[in-house]
């Protein structure tokens, strides 16, 4: 009978999920000597290692066969110590920029998927296959509210569960305009 009510919840749950208006696909191509440097997380779906993060930033660095990677955040509230972690992401073949496996300890990577993208590059919107993950990033610690309603329609027209997005602070002050990134050396931590 437990069984019988667990497979009725499971049922009833996929069935209330929306059908996709669009497709969840990455941008047709993305130039990664632009997309490189700082981004300011706006808004994201919670996710387990970004728990109560204020001031989250992402900083990307070319490197000969990768992208560095340097996330931070200060946890628990913008007067908390910065938390840095590093990982490298590597260009899927074929997906001109859009795709991008992330790694931050070997062997395991996830995906990342550049779905939205100014033609200025200043606003992205980073999603995962699943649509178990996703990120509102901008060049500045803040968005314009109509491009930031703008991306949440777009993320809810492909189907992720937007009910869930939550607004990141950006509010440090004065906010680090410093880089977190340390050095330009062949090491995602400059070490």
């Amino acid at each position: 009978m437990k069984c019988m009510f667990a497979l009725f919840l499971i049922l009833a749950g996929c069935a209330s999920l929306p059908e996709p208006k669009e497709a969840n696909q990455p941008v047709p191509s993305v130039d990664l000597a632009q997309y490189m440097g700082r981004w300011y997380a706006v808004a994201s779906l919670p996710a387990w290692f970004q728990r109560d993060c204020h001031c989250v930033k992402a900083e990307y660095s070319m490197m000969k066969d990768y992208v560095a990677v340097i996330n931070s955040c200060r946890k628990g509230s913008r007067d908390a110590p910065l938390k840095v972690s590093a990982a490298k992401a590597f260009v899927v073949p074929g997906s001109n920029g859009a795709k991008l496996r992330v790694q931050f300890f070997w062997p395991f990577k996830g995906d990342y998927w550049i779905i939205a993208l100014d033609e200025d590059y200043r606003w992205a919107m980073v999603g995962h296959p699943s649509r178990k993950y996703l990120w509102i990033l901008s060049r500045t610690p803040g968005m314009d509210q109509d491009v930031y309603e703008a991306l949440v329609g777009s993320a809810e027209a492909k189907g992720y569960p937007v009910h869930r997005l939550e607004r990141i602070p950006q509010e440090c002050e004065p906010y680090d305009t410093t880089s977190v990134s340390r050095g330009s050396s062949d090491s995602p931590t400059g070490q």
